[in-house]
């Protein structure tokens, strides 16, 4: 094993995905990141678990639309891991290994650097702390049905939550329920036909990275109806039509970011949306936590420093949580 990943394969097996004797495991993956799926094996192997890699096909930004279609595939299986580019978390087949009782661990290995993503300092976040300020602050998104965001840049963003769950991500499986992700958030399935307003899109275009220009984008009726057409938003809007669904321009996650580890500096898609002090909106599927909406993929869009109410209770300043409970930090 590669000692610069050692460290950070440690984190995902043990602490985050906790790896058993005789657990069967499976690791989706890509030729792209054989090395990071390759180490991953060798530790599941030394506690004993059966391992399998199962390389998916180079379908890009639509790789989840196959295990949309094999909703069955992971049924063989005690734990799996998605460690391809893209999120599976999502998809019909992550939803139904989840129900069934399995662990489902979101690796997205997503980089614009040649770094890999197991060897960046954000997954040595505290999984306790982050746990501690998701529950605080879930408390208040749960007992409300509208967030409102703003920023100086100029968001006036509401998306609406009627009958949805929020829920945490911070890389431990059990904290999750039986599935989590590498990103460090609170996520929020929300009313797919209600988003309104404009959102500034100044910390990441996703996979795309940090954008040059900020991206102005507006929405009405929980679409996207409009996109800047600078630079950077001509990028965006192309990288949207790559996945060829009207699906993908529907907003379907709400989501602020735990991890004071990480920068959103455009070079990692998971720690970018992961980020203390931003929030993003994913957009595409989101039936895996706990929505509704089909669609060929998912991603998601970082904006920083935002005001963050609940209702009308302001749980967040200009990227700082604002509630009165104990400092986390």
């Amino acid at each position: 094993m590669k000692n610069y990943l050692e460290h950070g394969v440690r984190i995902v097996m043990r602490d985050w995905l906790e790896i058993k004797s005789k657990d069967r495991l499976l690791i989706v993956t890509s030729d792209k990141h054989l090395l990071e799926a390759n180490a991953l094996k060798e530790y599941a192997l030394k506690k004993n678990a059966l391992v399998d890699i199962m390389i998916v096909e180079k379908s890009g930004i639509q790789v989840g639309v196959f295990f949309d279609e094999n909703e069955n595939i992971f049924d063989d299986y005690t734990a799996i891991i998605g460690a391809t580019d893209y999120s599976l978390i999502t998809t019909r087949a992550a939803k139904k290994a989840i129900e069934k009782g399995n662990r489902f661990l979101s690796l997205p290995l997503s980089v614009n650097n040649n770094k890999s993503m197991l060897s960046y300092d954000f997954i040595t976040m505290d999984t306790k702390k982050s746990k501690m300020m998701a529950n605080v602050v879930m408390k208040y998104i749960s007992n409300s049905s509208m967030i409102h965001i703003t920023t100086s840049s100029g968001t006036n963003l509401k998306v609406y939550k009627q009958g949805r769950i929020p829920g945490f991500f911070n890389g431990v499986v059990r904290d999750g329920k039986g599935y989590s992700s590498a990103s460090f958030e609170i996520y929020v399935p929300i009313e797919e036909n209600k988003t309104e307003g404009t959102m500034i899109v100044d910390g990441s275009l996703g996979y795309l990275g940090k954008p040059e220009r900020s991206v102005k984008i507006t929405f009405s009726e929980g679409k996207i109806t409009e996109i800047d057409q600078n630079s950077s938003g001509l990028l965006l809007k192309e990288y949207i039509e790559g996945y060829n669904d009207l699906n993908m321009y529907v907003a379907s996650e709400f989501g602020i970011g735990l991890n004071s580890y990480s920068k959103c500096e455009g070079n990692c898609y998971i720690e970018d949306e992961s980020a203390y002090g931003t929030f993003h909106i994913g957009f595409g599927r989101n039936i895996a936590l706990g929505g509704s909406h089909e669609a060929s993929g998912h991603f998601d869009l970082v904006s920083l420093e935002p005001d963050i109410y609940a209702d009308n209770r302001k749980i967040m300043q200009q990227g700082r949580f604002i509630i009165p409970e104990p400092q986390i930090y």
